[in-house]
């Protein structure tokens, strides 16, 4: 119980009597009043702020470091003081709980230009970061769309305590020093009032889509947290922090606004103020209690650097981030390598090709699989790709000419094998590549997606030897290369089709994903994208007609499905469908009748019939009859 009470008073304030008379009824003690500027020193008396924001920083500052114990009353002036600290707005309970020994505490202290700052500092916009929750959708969306078209850069010059240094361009900084409990901000990360370290969330996102996101977590799902951070946002948790810039900004302190400025000192003096919190933070102070001094930590990765930083200050937000020259260079070096032709490549394409062809006549897809993850086709059709947005003649022309060899090779290695080996069958693995679809486009399109993208990031280059798989690049040229052995025009052109709709599909779909990683303007991607767009095109009109050849199969199918078997006079006759062709208006059905006695000529017009009406159309039927005996 403190013997002693100083109330520091601003004179325009009333409700001294009040004060006075509840100390007097509660704790048997009155008040001395002094004037708020004066320097204390008495480390067993209780001091009570009745001052306004303002004040109650100048005695905070006049006072770090003293040890004297302090308590905050609420007033309609010191809005921010009550807010930051939780500080009962009952004068009574706020009394009660400057006398509470739990809530009492040697908190850290927020200086800005030697100012003091509650709890918070901002600059530029963090565009909602610190609204409160919407409860109203229609409110949340108006908040969304008024942001969404208001959004500026800035450069900065960020360094920490540790001296690290960072260049960026920015929207919007926000340093906070503590979260308060049932805080309105989008923030919910429990941050310590006894770390000795500020947080720094710097809004920076580096395309539209990025912001829009952003935007989204901030007015609609209301929560970000340090593990999880919108790559929008950077992070930094240092004892102090230098921001510079080339350009005046504003700057504000707990809703205050200060003086323009080219240079900012913040830090956090650590326990510096010995304060009675509100009893809105029993809970926090207590789970503050044995925490030691915080370690530094810097999340800067996803914020903008370089090149990427003169953009955003003189062009507006890309639609897609633009990746860094660091990013580019890496990659295109290793695309180049792709892209020429070697020794290494073309040995692997003649294994391959051998490998795919020899599965093909075995009828094995093990084997099959084998040549894919051989096939070297996938990495030149990647750089073709990148050389197609970035206009670089280098990068089309030796794609071009290493995938020109590679296909000559593997047609002409699988012709020559296929007259050398005394089989010439059709095998399902065969029949399976000679009809292509508009399925098989989309499996290169999103095999091309995976591609570029697994190409972009070094940690899973590895990847691409399961699009090669699912893509299977040489197995449709084997194919076409033993309907050249053959003289089989029609096997030629189904699996070269298919080796084109891949090569296009591949190609088409890893430039736009290089485009919305960044590795290219749309603009200067315009004329590369064109032509292979109109070659897509005219490769998916074939794939349209058998695409709905292959549906109006599936269909009559499912019809012919319901008929497993027919009964006779005096047998009963299974139905098994082989295969099915709508050609000339006239539907083909390849079927095998299963019996124990041999079924007649009669009664397999019986069964065209049953069929015939059971799909309403005309059909021929080429029957084979299996009989089994019991």
């Amino acid at each position: 119980m403190y013997q002693k009470v100083y109330l520091l008073r601003n004179k325009k304030l009333e409700n001294k009597e009040e004060i006075s008379s509840y100390l007097k009824e509660k704790y048997s003690i009155d008040f001395i009043e002094a004037n708020y500027l004066e320097s204390f020193n008495d480390l067993d008396a209780l001091y009570l702020l009745y001052l306004n924001d303002s004040e109650i920083r100048t005695f905070f500052k006049k006072h770090l470091n003293s040890n004297i114990k302090i308590g905050i009353l609420p007033n309609k002036d010191c809005s921010s003081a009550i807010s930051n600290y939780s500080i009962s707005k009952n004068l009574n309970e706020a009394i009660d709980d400057a006398f509470d020994k739990e809530l009492f505490s040697c908190i850290d202290v927020l200086l800005c230009n030697e100012t003091v700052a509650f709890n918070k500092v901002e600059i530029g916009d963090m565009h909602g970061i610190d609204c409160c929750v919407e409860k109203s959708y229609i409110n949340s969306l108006k908040n969304f769309v008024k942001n969404l078209k208001n959004i500026s850069f800035k450069p900065y010059t960020l360094t920490t305590s540790k001296d690290h240094s960072l260049k960026t361009v920015a929207s919007g900084i926000v340093i906070v020093e503590h979260s308060v409990k049932n805080d309105k901000s989008a923030l919910k990360d429990d941050l310590s009032l006894h770390d000795g370290k500020l947080n720094a969330f710097i809004l920076s996102p580096s395309s539209l889509i990025s912001y829009i996101w952003y935007l989204l977590i901030i007015f609609f799902y209301h929560r970000i947290t340090l593990f999880s951070l919108p790559n929008s946002l950077g992070f930094i948790k240092s004892s102090s922090l230098n921001i510079k810039s080339e350009e005046p900004f504003d700057c504000i302190v707990d809703s205050i606004h200060i003086e323009k400025t080219n240079d900012l000192d913040i830090e956090v003096l650590k326990d510096s103020i010995c304060l009675h919190l509100g009893r809105g933070l029993k809970q926090k102070l207590q789970n503050d209690t044995n925490k030691n001094e915080g370690k530094d930590s810097i999340k800067i990765n996803s914020l903008p650097k370089g090149e990427l930083n003169d953009l955003l200050l003189t062009e507006k937000l890309p639609l897609f981030k633009k990746a860094s020259e660091e990013d580019f260079k890496e990659l295109f070096l290793s695309l180049k390598n792709s892209a020429k032709f070697s020794s290494i490549f073309l040995t692997l394409m003649i294994l391959s090709t051998l490998v795919a062809t020899t599965g093909l006549f075995a009828n094995s897809s093990p084997v099959i699989i084998g040549a894919m993850i051989l096939a070297p086709l996938m990495s030149p059709i990647i750089s073709l790709s990148m050389g197609l947005i970035r206009a670089n003649d280098f990068l089309i022309i030796q794609s071009i000419k290493t995938l020109a060899i590679g296909v000559l090779m593997a047609l002409f290695v699988s012709a020559i094998f296929t007259n050398l080996i005394p089989l010439h069958d059709i095998t399902n693995e065969m029949q399976s590549r000679l009809h292509p679809n508009l399925l098989d486009l989309f499996v290169a399109i999103f095999s091309g997606i995976a591609g570029a993208y697994a190409s972009s990031k070094e940690e899973i280059a590895k990847s691409l030897a399961g699009v090669a798989i699912a893509v299977a690049l040489v197995p449709p040229l084997s194919v076409t290369g033993i309907g050249i052995g053959f003289g089989d025009f029609e096997m030629i052109y189904g699996s070269f089709l298919l080796f084109i709709t891949n090569l296009v599909g591949i190609t088409l779909s890893a430039a736009i994903t290089f485009i919305v990683l960044g590795y290219s303007p749309i603009k200067k991607a315009k004329k590369g994208l064109f032509y292979t767009a109109i070659m897509l095109i005219l490769i998916t009109i074939p794939l349209l007609s058998s695409f709905d050849k292959l549906v109006t199969k599936k269909e009559y199918l499912n019809k012919l499905d319901k008929i497993t078997y027919v009964k006779l006079e005096d047998k009963i006759v299974y139905l098994n469908i082989i295969d099915l062709k709508n050609e000339d208006n006239i539907l083909k059905i390849d079927l095998q009748v299963i019996s124990d006695k041999k079924v007649s000529q009669i009664e397999y017009k019986k069964i065209k019939k049953i069929i015939d009406s059971k799909l309403d159309k005309k059909t021929e039927l080429s029957i084979t009859q299996k009989t089994v005996i019991k």
